[in-house]
């Protein structure tokens, strides 16, 4: 119950609530306004405006923001116009419904707040078939009343963003802490779940996207609002919660460990293992917990288990030692050691968290160039070219509008020809549920038709139970807000919340109800049999068909971080910030690969070509980036010895081999074959300096010296490190090219 209670008071302070408050609000006033001074029929068409346009006021720069909504209002008006004048000639309508569709569904290459102009503008053609105006004047004065509809919504927008400056952002902090909580804890289980690592790593594909996307909503908010006169305590207090998100994402990563060498070390003594996979959990729990606190007022929680947890994972390191006796016990003792490095890493971290939250005083301060942050936003371009480029049958979006136009049309002329008394709702059904890939269509289309007839089933016992018509206006506004509040986080309860308004406000002008309700619910299923079907059948876009270009990125970036973490290694203050930015890139273009990975589990299996190939190069790439960042944690957290001849070679090889393994996919790539180097010699080397280090700490051993120094620590551990990542990036690298070979062969 406490649990159930807690959740509900996180929704009802939740930027999404709140964000739904805020279009009721818009709604309700000019209803309440215009009543009393008795314009109020003018209230539909500025209620219309202000539905219409409420889709782009999502998270981001306010000068985004409002640019975003300024340009929906301008095309919701011109696409109502044409549309209402285009109605008495079923010809006209048609040109008009296909070059509209197409048009403004090839808005979205301009990114997803470009989708969301782009969804408004649709909605506004489909809602236009719902109004009924005669002459000229009529239509104007609805057009410009939709307008003003629009405009003042981005009045009460403005109004709200004033009166709760933080919520957003807050609301966004929140989202990704969780996220690393719960990817944390899922990272635990792969040091012991031996048979379910397949599994799992697919799980965290998902979360990993997700947070990705979330640090980039959190660089645009934080780094583009700066004002010039600076942060204010309350920005800086965001910022350095946001910076240790991003720190504590990359230990995650590299704490990525070889699994196959754990299990070789470690064998049946799994046990010793424990201790860490607890702790990994321990703090998922309280990012978790701390996340939601960025939400409630309460107190934050103690950090004694979180110490009592790194204090049994350091005793653990002691009991392997203890039990397997050196030399013998040293390999798996480096492998405890330097996981318990990231761990302890990652609890300074919380701990740095926690100070913020708890507006300690003395809590680090930030201090980032702007030159410097602009560098790390990941700007849309806007140009015409971007447009001209997707006018290709090679672009998804392209496919998509055509797709989309085609369903469009058909929809109507069926609804058109078969007399269907509300064709606009099968209309909406498409253009709310259709998106470029099948497997995302026929999910939205389950939870659409599900969460209808769940809407519907709750519609017709309160319909059973009472006529009133004023219970029926507020559940309409009520399950209005909700809906807008659930939409992006449970689309099913979303659509659910939706049918219930759609058929309170029917109810108010038509007094059947229950005829509200049955056409709502066969409109809705015609709709999404429509989108399925298109989606399969009308230049269908597989996801198997485009991953080449996600893959070439991937290897790419790896690349180039792989080589920005060379330069880590020789000078980790001057190349700190190169660094930074070339982890970035990585790890956005790993985010990539795993939504597209992700989206070609939803097609049909006959659809999936090269599945285990493409599953094997997402693998290893996602290896590779959480490789390369366990090197470069380990450079930037320890003092570390000169860079060796070694390593350069190995570097300039795995680099040299991810060079070719992009050019396999990409025609205009070309890798210089190097030299035949001396990669065995410089493996042998790297592996003998730990080895000779080993060797002397034996010696010590021998002579009384049980106690090891912080150096000679370090020491070990840099060169075990070094030694067997640089080993585990050459194999990975060879397994990528050969599958990205074969993978190229395949298509």
């Amino acid at each position: 119950m406490n649990e159930l209670l807690k959740q509900l008071e996180l929704f009802f302070k939740s930027s999404d609530f709140y964000k739904g408050i805020r279009l009721g609000v818009a709604i309700i006033i000019p209803f309440i306004v215009l009543y009393l001074l008795g314009y109020f029929d003018y209230a539909p068409a500025i209620v219309v405006g202000v539905f219409l346009n409420a889709p782009g006021d999502i998270p981001g720069s306010v000068k985004r923001k409002v640019n975003a909504i300024l340009i929906s209002i301008a095309l919701t008006m011109v696409i109502t116009a044409i549309i209402l004048f285009s109605k008495p000639l079923l010809p006209l309508l048609i040109i008009a419904i296909a070059l509209i569709s197409f048009a403004v569904s090839l808005i979205s290459v301009y990114g997803f707040r470009a989708s969301m102009v782009s969804f408004s503008s649709l909605l506004a053609m489909v809602l236009a078939f719902a109004i009924h105006k005669e002459t000229a004047q009529d239509i104007f004065v609805h057009v410009g009343l939709m307008g003003i509809g629009g405009l003042w919504y981005l009045v009460v927008s403005y109004i709200f963003q004033k009166l709760a400056p933080r919520k957003d952002q807050d609301q966004l902090l929140s989202d990704t802490l969780f996220l690393i909580g719960d990817y944390l804890k899922l990272r635990a289980k792969l040091l012991t779940k031996t048979s379910k690592r397949d599994e799992i790593l697919k799980q965290t594909f998902t979360l990993q996207h997700q947070i990705n996307e979330k640090h980039e909503t959190l660089r645009e908010t934080l780094f583009s609002e700066r004002k010039r006169s600076g942060r204010s305590r309350y920005e800086e207090k965001q910022l350095l919660i946001f910076i240790s998100s991003i720190n504590i994402f990359e230990l995650i990563e590299a704490t990525h460990l070889d699994y196959k060498m754990i299990d070789r070390i470690f064998g049946e003594r799994k046990e010793f293992l424990k201790a860490s996979k607890k702790l990994n959990k321990i703090m998922g729990n309280h990012l978790i917990r701390l996340s939601e606190l960025l939400i409630q007022n309460d107190k934050i929680p103690n950090k004694e288990n979180l110490l009592t947890a790194l204090a049994k994972a350091n005793d653990s390191i002691n009991d392997y030692v203890a039990t397997v006796k050196l030399p013998k016990a040293r390999e798996g003792a480096l492998m405890l050691r330097n996981l318990y490095d990231y761990q302890e890493q990652l609890l300074q971290e919380i701990r740095a968290i926690r100070r913020v939250m708890a507006n300690v005083k003395d809590a680090s301060k930030v201090s980032i160039k702007r030159q410097d942050s602009s560098q790390f936003l990941t700007l849309q371009e806007y140009r015409l070219n971007v447009l001209i480029q997707n006018l290709s049958f090679d672009s998804t979006i392209f496919r998509h509008s055509l797709r989309l136009m085609i369903a469009i049309v058909f929809a109507y002329l069926l609804g058109y020809y078969l007399d269907i008394k509300n064709t606009y709702w099968i209309l909406l059904t498409i253009i709310v549920i259709m998106r470029p890939s099948y497997g995302l269509t026929k999910e939205r289309s389950k939870d659409r038709i599900i969460g209808t007839l769940i809407g519907a089933a709750i519609s017709v016992g309160i319909v059973v139970i009472t006529q009133n018509t004023m219970v029926y206006a507020v559940l309409a506004i009520v399950s209005l807000i909700l809906a807008f509040s659930l939409i992006q986080q449970n689309y099913k309860s979303g659509a659910a919340l939706v049918t219930i308004s759609v058929v309170f406000v029917y109810s108010l002008a038509n007094p059947n109800a229950f005829e509200v309700i049955q056409y709502r619910v066969i409109d809705t299923v015609i709709g999404a049999i429509i989108a399925i079907v298109a989606n399969y059948l009308i230049l269908p876009s597989w996801e198997a068909n485009n991953l080449k270009q996600v893959i070439c990125k991937a290897i790419k970036m790896n690349n180039n971080y792989l080589l920005a973490t060379q330069n880590l290694y020789q000078d980790n203050t001057v190349h700190k910030h190169a660094y930074n930015l070339a982890r970035k890139e990585a790890f956005l273009a790993i985010s990539h690969l795993n939504a597209a990975f992700q989206r070609l589990t939803q097609d049909p299996k006959s659809k999936q070509k090269e599945f285990q190939l493409i599953y094997e190069i997402v693998t290893l790439n996602q290896t590779m980036v959480s490789a390369i960042a366990s090197i470069g944690s380990f450079i930037i957290n320890h003092k570390t010895t000169a860079v060796s001849r070694e390593f350069d070679v190995l570097i300039a090889k795995i680099s040299n081999t991810l060079q070719l393994t992009y050019g396999y996919l990409d025609d205009n790539s070309t890798a210089e074959i190097l030299e035949e180097l001396p990669l065995e010699d410089a493996q042998d080397k790297l592996y003998t300096k730990y080895k000779d280090l080993s060797n002397l700490r034996d010696e010590n051993i021998k002579k009384g010296h049980t106690e090891i120094d912080t150096e000679t620590l370090h020491g070990l551990q840099e060169a075990y490190l070094i030694a067997n990542h640089m080993n585990w990036l050459q194999s990975l690298s060879e397994h990528l090219k050969k599958a990205t070979r074969s993978y190229n062969t395949a298509l």
